[in-house]
């Protein structure tokens, strides 16, 4: 029960949509540094992790460690977002959705799309269950990434899991006459989903600048917690 109640509590849901997360190729959250994007990524992993799935979290930026720890945070501010929730409990519910979560670091000169489709072979190999999802943390987007994304395209033909990317964009840009980020601009026919974080006033809205029916809805976010404020 507490599982559920978390998930229908994310801000994930509330924004993009539970349903729609797994739906499509590749799904990508935009800010510039230090508005929150890989905190929303862990909401996208978590909501999958509480549904019983497995995660894939590949970060260009971060060691292990540091994945560990903003998953632990993001999961404390899903709790305390519900209220008073029996701690044994909420222990017990992370205990049994941690172990479903793989992280990956490498750096850019150690990232290699090989290494995935070797990983995810093995899984298929020794008849494990798949990733739900895959989140890819730290792809530098102002670079040319057209055979990265080619090689994620065919990971998601042969393996059937969507990849969350996260987008680094920048102070001074403008955005195209579309209203997108140049870096989504730029391979914005690849993307099926895209939400874009900014920080006004004390807040941070949220932009559903790609998700069908979804598309242009504006939302707020706590900066502390990432937690949709009402």
């Amino acid at each position: 029960m507490l599982k559920k109640d978390l998930i229908l509590r994310s801000p994930v849901s509330k924004t993009i949509g539970i349903e729609n997360l797994k739906s499509g190729r590749f799904g990508a959250v935009l800010s510039r540094a230090g508005v929150g994007k890989t905190s929303f990524l862990v909401q996208i992993a978590l909501t999958r992790l509480l549904n019983n799935e497995k995660i894939l979290h590949i970060s260009l930026d971060d060691s292990i460690e540091k994945i560990n720890l903003r998953y632990n945070e993001g999961y404390t501010n899903l709790v305390d977002s519900i209220g008073y929730v029996d701690p044994q409990k909420a222990v017990e519910a992370w205990e049994s959705i941690s172990q479903d979560k793989v992280a990956i670091s490498y750096t850019e000169t150690t990232f290699d799309t090989k290494k995935i489709r070797d990983y995810l072979v093995s899984f298929r190999t020794a008849d494990l269950e798949l990733p739900a999802i895959m989140v890819i943390d730290g792809l530098d987007f102002d670079a040319q990434v057209s055979d990265i994304l080619d090689d994620f395209e065919k990971l998601n033909r042969d393996f059937s899991i969507p990849v969350w990317f996260s987008m680094r964009t920048h102070r001074e840009e403008k955005l195209c006459e579309d209203g997108f980020p140049v870096q989504l601009e730029n391979y914005a026919d690849r993307f099926d989903k895209a939400v874009y974080l900014q920080p006004v006033q004390d807040k941070i809205e949220i932009v559903i600048l790609k998700d069908s029916d979804r598309t242009n809805q504006v939302f707020t976010l706590d900066p502390a917690t990432m937690m949709i404020t009402e």
